[in-house]
């Protein structure tokens, strides 16, 4: 119904605009989530809830402590600041990365910010974290921790613009100081390409200070993880990962949007009538997910398998989240595939996960992580 009917009609007729559809879609979320005790919200979300979700204990997975129902999350860049925390579990996923969110409030850069390629089932966006800042979250999450939940949240960090460069560590810990009593996990962002400068963070002398700072801020250790571009060279992730055993990180996110625009069906952006190869922004979707899988192949080989992976990039089927969990990521985000493929994309991907495992022979999903590697010679990067 929503691939026939509904897509077709809000992307292509009526071409309504990304970010008004995704601003409206998050009014209708905060107002579910702050009413999800009264009627009707909660009949609502009670029947989202028996038609999108799919339990399989199976599927569960642990990592640092904390369980996650499923393996698929909602990617860092959805809900921004926080305001329905609460209820994505209902919505079928696993665990929601919220933010990015940055020690100041900002507007992000000027529109139009956000583009979809659909002869590609990709998306452009030069966002810019817009975002109410750190302690605006905070005091989102601390009202909403009171209710009860059954997926963790993951928090995502950015820099602020208007933070120079050589004071970015800086502004990641205030941020981190924050939140950390919310967030069961961290991300630092230092691989998206729309805030001036951000990419370089991962240099290892810059990643360093960065770390360094949150590190010997976080006596409860949480779990902090990198979030990588897929634009980086081998040699770059090797020294990311050295970064990631010298700092104890807890695990990778690969990848990123890319800044890569070749093979891209999709030439001319109708919005601003400019090449596609001409507009700054990171891309997502389909065209990302060879490369980003590829990546998570390597992390996976170069630390053995030891060092968790969260797999994000071009998931839009089981699939696909199969290639990338038996490529070495033990658990997944979506963002651009679920505008795709639709509300009930969650449940098709845990079904027909499910249905791997069955084919496969595993108790476990944890049993499926790396298993291409167990069954392929060796590959040079």
């Amino acid at each position: 119904m929503y691939k026939t009917f509904v897509r077709p009609l809000l992307f292509s007729r009526l071409k309504a605009d990304p970010e008004w559809l995704h601003n409206h879609s998050m009014n209708l979320l905060q107002w579910l989530e702050k009413n999800q005790d009264r009627f009707p919200a909660n009949l609502i979300l009670q029947q989202v809830a028996s038609q999108w979700c799919y339990s399989e204990k199976r599927l569960s997975q642990t990592l640092w402590g904390i369980t996650f129902p499923n393996p698929l999350g909602l990617a860092a860049g959805f809900d921004k600041n926080g305001v329905a925390a609460s209820i994505w579990d209902r919505l079928g996923f696993g665990y929601t990365e919220l933010g990015t969110v940055t020690e100041h409030p900002q507007p992000g850069n000027p529109r139009p910010r956000l583009f979809r390629l659909l002869e590609d089932e990709a998306a452009l966006n030069r966002m810019g974290f817009n975002n109410e800042g750190s302690q605006a979250l905070a005091e989102c999450l601390q009202k909403q921790a009171q209710r009860e939940r059954k997926a963790p949240w993951g928090i995502n960090l950015g820099k602020s613009k208007i933070t120079p460069l050589e004071e970015a560590a800086s502004d990641y810990r205030t941020s981190f100081l924050r939140l950390r009593d919310w967030g069961d996990y961290f991300v630092v962002n230092v691989s998206s390409p729309n805030t001036p400068g951000l990419r370089s963070l991962q240099d290892s002398a810059q990643l360093s200070l960065i770390l360094e700072a949150i590190q010997s801020n976080n006596p409860d250790q949480k779990p902090i993880l990198v979030k990588i571009a897929p634009d980086l060279t081998w040699d770059a992730i090797r020294e990311v990962l050295t970064i990631a055993t010298q700092y104890q990180l807890a695990g990778m996110i690969a990848t990123n949007t890319t800044i890569a625009r070749e093979g891209l069906k999709t030439k001319v952006l109708a919005k601003t009538g400019k090449p596609v190869t001409e507009e700054a922004g990171g891309l997502s979707g389909k065209p990302l997910r060879d490369r980003a899988t590829e990546i998570i192949r390597f992390i996976y080989d170069e630390t053995e398998g030891k060092l968790p992976i969260i797999g994000v990039g071009g998931i839009f089927t089981a699939e696909d989240a199969w290639e990338k969990i038996t490529a070495g990521a033990t658990l997944l985000q979506v963002y651009t595939g679920w505008i795709y493929e639709g509300p009930l994309m969650p449940r098709r991907v845990m079904a027909g996960l499910t249905q791997k495992l069955d084919e496969h022979g595993l108790l476990s999903l944890s049993d499926a992580v790396g298993l291409s590697h167990r069954d392929s010679s060796v590959i040079t990067y």
